[in-house]
């Protein structure tokens, strides 16, 4: 090869080097927030290769998907309302937090519900649809899940592990100040079967400010383990994430298989304008090589009035790293409008 063509060659593979490298990549690429005015979302990669996406709206009176090819692509994608609250009696009020799950060949969706004529009778319930696809097809009502015993519940979520499925989900316990996180194993897709056992309670600091809160959690595996997030304390500023982490080979139906962390994973962060990160969810990229952390989080700090009638919680999306001991790795939640 003469030197002017090695020369050449060299300054080509420079220039495509670094093309390379700003390419952007829309797997984990998009700018925050994905939805505005969508609290407590859940997204979830299916195998037919789409994201849906379900979130509290800023009503509180109906169930929406919306569905993309990426993470980026749901800002922009339409939504459908699958299911609207009734008018009286359960089911009339608070339609909180619901989540999608495709289980035994069907769609669920699971999600909380008041009484118009008792809204803090806040309970769990299901919906089902035999259609492969969640925009067609009929959605039905199985009712409510009946916990141990019947109290204030919601944020309910699912683990399938190791041929068995749980249910994990907040609740109130009888004589006991605000809520705490259960899981229990399930029977069917609307119920569950034998104890329920308490994970979590609120009983340190950062998870008693403004209320006694441990609420949605959220389940991630990495390298042996079964992490379990949470959200704690109002739903404010001071909206946090903490973490149970459980070894994938014990029981998890034993408070003791579970380690909780000391401090807050995920907290409000001034220096990029988000406050109250939280009610998160786990999903991955298309070729599942990276995680992705979903949660919510307002854009400012100060709330006039309570903060459950503020509508400016919005869905917000990062990737989510690792740490050399394997647990995973936070980080601060990112400022709006900056790609990933």
């Amino acid at each position: 090869m003469s030197a002017l063509r090695a020369i050449t060659f060299a300054l080509f593979t420079a220039i495509a080097n670094t093309h390379a490298a700003t390419t952007i990549d829309p797997q984990i690429s998009w700018k925050n927030p994905i939805a505005p005015q969508r609290a407590d979302p859940q997204v979830k990669l299916h195998t037919d290769g789409y994201y849906y996406m379900t979130a509290t709206v800023p009503a509180y009176d109906c169930i929406e998907v919306r569905r993309a090819r990426t993470i980026g692509e749901l800002s922009t994608a339409a939504t459908q309302v699958i299911w609207r609250k009734h008018a009286s009696g359960p089911m009339s009020h608070h339609i909180w937090a619901p989540e999608l799950h495709f289980l035994d060949g069907k769609w669920y969706a699971y999600f909380a519900a008041g009484r118009a004529d008792a809204v803090w009778n806040i309970r769990m319930y299901v919906l089902e649809n035999a259609s492969a696809n969640p925009f067609e097809g009929k959605w039905t009502e199985k009712g409510q899940i009946k916990m141990n015993w019947d109290s204030f519940t919601l944020d309910a979520t699912l683990l399938e592990h190791r041929g068995d499925r749980y249910l994990a989900w907040a609740q109130s316990a009888p004589n006991a100040k605000g809520t705490g996180i259960y899981i229990a194993k399930m029977n069917t897709p609307w119920s569950i079967t034998g104890k329920q056992t308490l994970l979590t309670n609120p009983k340190l600091s950062w998870e008693r400010v403004g209320h006694d809160v441990n609420e949605a959690p959220a389940f991630l595996r990495h390298n042996g383990h079964i992490f379990m997030t949470y959200s704690a304390s109002a739903t404010d500023a001071n909206y946090c994430l903490g973490m149970l982490t459980a070894n994938e080979d014990s029981d998890l139906l034993e408070s003791k298989s579970w380690k909780k962390s000391p401090k807050p994973v995920f907290v409000s962060n001034p220096a990029t304008s988000q406050y109250g990160p939280g009610h998160n969810c786990f999903t991955t990229t298309p070729d599942g090589k990276t995680d992705i952390l979903v949660y919510h989080a307002r854009n400012y700090e100060k709330i006039h009035g309570e903060p459950l009638r503020n509508p400016d919680r919005a869905t917000r999306a990062q990737p989510l790293s690792w740490k050399a001991d394997g647990s995973p790795d936070f980080g601060a939640p990112v400022a709006d409008n900056v790609g990933h």
